[in-house]
């Protein structure tokens, strides 16, 4: 005798979604056997990661660590950044990249913190709902919702889930989200998607895999560790 299935309004598209969280599941067990937990990044003062994020941008972790050395070797108090002219900033950061746009969204971000909060200590947005902590930084003209994740994430341990561009394209490929999705949509769709508590584990090895493997020229799709369930692997190879 054949289960006859109740036609429930949504009945499917909760059924597609559940599937596709339980792959998601499945290629973060992969990642994480090809490429290990990742280990924590420096542990930084929510103000601190949030500067280094802002020199993230566009450039090499090598490089906007270098810019960060410079930075705070330059102005060792961040009251002596946000009070010294972009000029001196510019300079600062130069080995960055991109450090005219760069030292004027970090002058325009340090006077507004300081003006907004007395200081630079964000620590309280680890007692924040999560959206309105969100909402706190990305109120900053240059800082979007990807630096706001990272902030939030790395410097406080909340269930932020930052989408750079490797996590973007890399998920776009594996079919986790709609080839046409932006930035933002792709924030909303993946936190739903994983599960909270591998937010940290699952956006480091996708960076890592995008960076080694899943490039945006010639990925290495023979050796993702993806590639049998992978969208993009399935039309290269059919």
């Amino acid at each position: 005798m054949s289960r006859v299935v109740p036609v429930v309004p949504g009945y499917k598209l909760e059924g597609r979604a559940a599937a596709l969280r339980a792959r998601v599941r499945r290629d973060a067990d992969r990642l994480r056997d090809a490429l290990g937990r990742p280990r924590p990044r420096r542990e930084l003062p929510p103000i601190d990661e949030l500067v280094l994020t802002i020199l993230s941008q566009n450039t090499s972790d090598t490089n906007s660590e270098r810019a960060f050395d410079s930075l705070k070797c330059r102005f060792p108090s961040w009251a002596g950044a946000a009070r010294a002219p972009r000029r001196a900033i510019e300079a600062a950061i130069r080995s960055g990249g991109l450090a005219r746009t760069k030292s004027r969204t970090i002058s325009e971000v340090l006077r507004a913190v300081e003006a907004d909060r007395g200081g630079f200590d964000l620590e309280f947005l680890g007692r924040m709902p999560i959206g309105e902590a969100s909402g706190w930084l990305t109120r900053f003209r240059g800082v979007g919702e990807k630096t706001a994740a990272c902030v939030l994430l790395f410097a406080l341990g909340r269930p932020a889930f930052p989408v750079d561009t490797h996590v973007l394209r890399v998920t776009r490929r594996l079919g986790w989200i709609p080839d046409g999705t932006d930035a933002a949509g792709a924030h909303r769709r993946l936190a739903s998607l994983v599960p909270p508590r591998r937010y940290y584990e699952v956006h480091v090895n996708l960076v890592t895999l995008g960076r080694r493997t899943c490039r945006a020229r010639r990925p290495a799709c023979e050796v993702c560790p993806l590639r049998p369930e992978c969208r993009h692997a399935r039309s290269l190879f059919r």
